[in-house]
């Protein structure tokens, strides 16, 4: 007789008031346990995603110094190749022109101008003309 005690006490564990009431504290307990969880790893992921974006914003400007150093090697290597660029760059540097020469220089507008009125170009000098 004590086992099928057992098998009915069993069989009628789950059912009725206090079965509802046990599975319902089981569910709690594991949602608890569930939040307890995230709010521990919820700082973390925060980190991770602030280290991602500064990251990416570092592979931007590594980038970026990086284009940067190939025009300035690029110059360096006209500079100390092509006599006619040394030339038009020392002379543009210095403001200085050949003669019967004249130079055009044009600003570009400052941020502070009005946009609706659109700015004048600088001019060089004239140069001076042969009798």
């Amino acid at each position: 007789m004590p086992a099928t005690f057992t098998a009915e006490h069993r069989q009628g564990r789950g059912s009725g008031f206090l079965g509802i009431l046990n599975r319902l504290l089981l569910l709690i307990i594991v949602m608890l346990g569930l939040v307890l969880l995230g709010l521990a790893y919820f700082p973390e992921i925060k980190r991770q995603r602030a280290a991602q974006a500064e990251l990416r914003r570092l592979q931007i400007e590594v980038a970026n110094q990086e284009t940067i150093l190939k025009h300035q090697r690029q110059e360096l290597s006209l500079l100390k190749s092509d006599p006619e660029y040394l030339e038009i760059v020392a002379r543009d540097k210095m403001d200085l022109m050949k003669e019967g020469e004249t130079i055009f220089r044009i600003d570009a507008p400052s941020s502070g101008s009005n946009p609706s009125m659109p700015s004048l170009p600088a001019l060089a000098a004239p140069t001076p003309s042969k009798p």
